[in-house]
């Protein structure tokens, strides 16, 4: 099993755009082979952590190359997020 731990910042002016985008990117990720789970923990702070499981690194690293996460990736890099890490 390989653990992904993102943590994140996000834009509070963003937060009703950036829902629905969240949810597609988990929907996504549950259907790729190999998912295992994803838990999503906030702080009072309004920081983020996901912690995501996939079977191995090799079944891992098909969703960071999906098309739509890919698209994701770049809006939360340029939109979204006030700083994070992966």
């Amino acid at each position: 099993m390989v653990v992904v731990v993102f943590r994140s910042r996000l834009r509070p002016e963003y937060a009703d755009e950036f829902r629905p985008l969240a949810r597609r990117m988990l929907e996504i990720a549950e259907s790729m082979p190999g998912f295992i789970s994803s838990r999503d923990y906030r702080d009072a702070s309004g920081e983020s952590c996901s912690v995501i499981e996939f079977e191995s690194p090799e079944l891992l690293q098909a969703w960071p190359e999906h098309p739509e996460h890919l698209e994701a990736q770049r809006l939360g890099r340029e939109l979204f997020y006030d700083a994070y890490t992966l």
